[in-house]
């Protein structure tokens, strides 16, 4: 059981918690429900009530939103139902039906999305959908708010009825409107309406002259406004069947009523998992608003708050477009007591109440502003003593108020306990006021409960250093400016700067000198000591930032190298593919001239084609057989290397499409008669006598002899 005095939730400000979040609900049940929120007696009620918000928190990112779940209340139907022979209104009636009907789409709702909201599910699969109800309201009553005629046999036949006596009336009073309008005895306005009935406005001077009875007048009394005679005896059936509707009204209503209560088991379950879910939907809102996540829960006395913020002043600032400064705390079985000091302003009881503030929230089902990964643990009982509480009306000073409370503590504190002390001590004379404050702190630490206390006396400090599982902290304070810098710092105390403070804010030189005379020079050496610390303490973490800016750095420049190697190692595979598909091409070459000098020297045809095929079925073997990534290597090359590589790439092989060209495909001579010639790889000499069909008769001067033109080379054109 968890046992949290209404002091503890005043000095937190829990109630500020509870009204933000009841500001985000849609219900009045829900908002109420939320004012009345407590942190939970058993740890597996704070996980289910965690779970769930943060699984409504997950709806607002996913495609699954959550559907409406407003609703009126209807604890006011559930009293009246549980009185016999009563009926409900038929607005009751509709409240009834649309919670009904809600709270089946949400159950359907749940269950068709499980898998995104287990915990929600689990609550939702303890009721089954109930359409009887809704069917069972719209049998009687219809959208607009009124009983359906075909309610029943007799109130279809009554308004039938009612509805033909009313024309019977209409048009009886149209027929004596028509008659005495004729006659000159109506008034301009001619008619008007007197308790829901229509009258003639009948000129005072002639209401003796028309039948019927007299309703009211004018307030000048020169109109007397009149009903028919023959309106009048049909007004009174028309009453009569009015009132005969109304009465099978009541009688279905109860009927309805009585159906409703065999219900009423469900509706009042239906109506608590609405309000359930309406406080678990503002929960999540707040979250949303405060960034806030859910932490691992320990089952060990362990706390890692990590860049947790207070949560009003978060809004606050934000609000105000100021900057709030996160703190990282910790608690653990090493450190279960952190002791606060550093000087006035400083941020130590914002601290102290963030840590309180959240540890309240999450045992209250609350998602809080720590980081994700923080890890928080549970507590059977929160002690706080925070601020001036001096009580007037029982003649406490605030010192013997803080004994009272501290009194509480003893009785209470065992390793299951959480407190939080401000100003520990204070209020009584330093010395001896500390001494005591020394005397409970070494008792608590004795019964292992975990805590959290601001002081500026040394000798806690002091203590802090030497008890097992206690810890010094402080808050940063920038000794230049004399600023605080709202960060926390665990395991060193802290200077309260008080002659410092004391001249930033005007106090002469001359008077602090002479007030630190007064004073023990151990205190001031002490003090002194650890301002000292402080500055060492933030000297380490300029080099700890530098150092890891430049580790940064160079792992910017490694990361910057590893691909400078892997694009020059791209590169070089490249010019290799590049140089292998070069070397091809000249094999290649040296082959065709190979081949292109044994025909100029043989003349052999035949011999030429079958080597050419040969040649070519080699190379397309050579294709099939390579890997794939190797079909394209004279391609993947010129896109890689640079633009001189490809030029110079360019330039050789035009100078070996030269060469194979000069070998394979020699020009055609222009030959005429006369011109001298001879064979491709011949010497002699001979004239061309005659020149037929691709063919030349060449005489060598010893012969003469038929030659094919393509086999001569020219060796002297015949001078024109």
């Amino acid at each position: 059981m968890v046992h949290v005095s209404a002091g503890t939730l005043k000095d937190l400000e829990f109630d500020q918690i509870r009204q933000l979040c009841a500001a985000y609900c849609v219900t009045t049940m829900g908002r109420s429900a939320v004012l009345e929120i407590s942190p939970m007696a058993l740890i597996s009620d704070v996980s289910h009530a965690l779970q769930k918000v943060n699984e409504y928190l997950s709806s607002f990112h996913n495609d699954n939103t959550i559907t409406n779940h407003g609703f009126e209340a209807i604890n006011k139907a559930l009293k009246m139902m549980s009185i016999e022979n009563t009926y409900l209104e038929i607005a009751d009636f509709r409240n009834i039906a649309s919670l009904a009907e809600t709270a089946n789409t949400l159950i359907l709702f749940f269950k068709k999305f499980k898998d995104y909201y287990p915990t929600l599910n689990e609550d939702a699969s303890l009721m089954a959908p109930n359409k009887t109800i809704g069917l069972e309201v719209y049998a009687v009553i219809d959208k607009f708010g009124t009983v359906k005629d075909n309610a029943s046999a007799l109130l279809s036949q009554l308004r039938r009825d009612i509805r033909s006596v009313q024309s019977k009336i209409n048009t009886s009073f149209a027929k004596a409107l028509d008659h005495y309008q004729k006659l000159d005895f109506l008034d301009d306005i001619r008619e008007t309406v007197v308790d829901n009935r229509r009258v003639l406005a009948v000129k005072a001077m002639h209401r003796k002259k028309v039948k019927g009875s007299i309703l009211g007048n004018s307030k000048t009394g020169s109109i007397v406004y009149m009903e028919p005679e023959s309106t009048f005896l049909m007004h009174r059936e028309l009453q009569n069947l009015q009132f005969e509707e109304q009465e099978e009204v009541i009688r279905l209503l109860k009927t309805l009523t009585a159906v409703m209560r065999s219900f009423a088991p469900e509706l009042q379950q239906f109506q608590f998992f609405l309000t359930d879910i309406d406080l678990v939907s503002a929960k999540a809102k707040l979250a949303l608003a405060l960034k806030a996540v859910l932490p691992h829960i320990s089952e060990t006395k362990e706390v890692e708050m990590v860049n947790a913020y207070h949560p009003l002043l978060y809004l606050s600032n934000l609000k105000e477009g100021q900057p709030t400064y996160p703190q990282t705390i910790s608690l653990n079985k090493e450190h279960r007591v952190i002791v606060i000091s550093g000087p006035n302003a400083g941020g130590k009881s914002i601290t102290l109440k963030t840590f309180g503030l959240l540890q309240l929230m999450l045992q209250s089902g609350f998602l809080v502003p720590v980081k994700e990964g923080s890890t928080m643990c549970f507590f059977e009982r929160i002690l706080s003593d925070i601020g001036d509480n001096q009580s007037i009306e029982n003649h406490l000073s605030t010192y013997s108020y803080r004994l009272k409370q501290m009194r509480q503590f003893l009785n209470k504190c065992n390793p299951k306990t959480l407190f939080l002390i401000d100003e520990f001590g204070t209020g009584s004379d330093p010395e001896l006021g500390g001494a005591l404050a020394e005397a409970f702190l070494e008792e608590f630490n004795e019964r292992e409960a975990m805590g959290m206390i601001t002081t500026h006396y040394a000798n806690l400090k002091l203590l802090a250093n030497e008890l097992p599982n206690l810890v010094n902290a402080n808050m940063q304070f920038d000794e230049n400016t004399l600023e605080p810098k709202y960060k926390l710092i665990i395991g060193q105390a802290g200077s309260s700067f008080t002659f410092e403070v004391a001249q930033k804010n005007g106090i002469p030189f001359s008077l602090i000198n002479k007030a630190k005379k007064k004073i023990e020079s151990g205190k001031i050496r002490f003090d002194k000591t650890i301002v000292k610390l402080q500055k060492e303490r933030e000297k380490m973490e300029k080099i700890s930032k530098s150092l890891e800016t430049e580790q940064l750095k160079k792992s910017k420049e490694s990361n910057k190298m590893t691909e400078t190697n892997a694009r020059i190692q791209k590169k070089l595979e490249s010019y290799q593919e590049l140089y292998d598909y070069n070397q091809r091409l000249i094999h290649l070459g040296q082959k065709i001239n190979q081949i292109g000098e044994r025909y100029a020297k043989h003349n052999r045809k035949k011999q030429l084609m079958t080597e050419v095929m040969q040649l070519v079925e080699t190379e397309n073997a050579k294709k099939k057989s390579a890997p794939k990534s190797n079909q394209k290597a004279p391609k993947s090359p010129m896109t890689s290397v640079s633009k001189e590589v490809q030029d110079k790439i360019k330039t050789i092989r035009a100078s070996k499409q030269k060469q194979i060209k000069k070998i394979v495909e020699k020009p055609k001579p222009m030959l005429h008669i006369g011109d001298e010639v001879r064979l491709f790889g011949g010497k002699a000499v001979g004239t061309i006598e005659a020149l037929e069909k691709g063919k030349a008769l060449v005489n060598y001067g010893a012969f003469t002899t038929k030659v094919s033109v393509d086999q001569l080379e020219l060796v002297k054109a015949l001078q024109a």
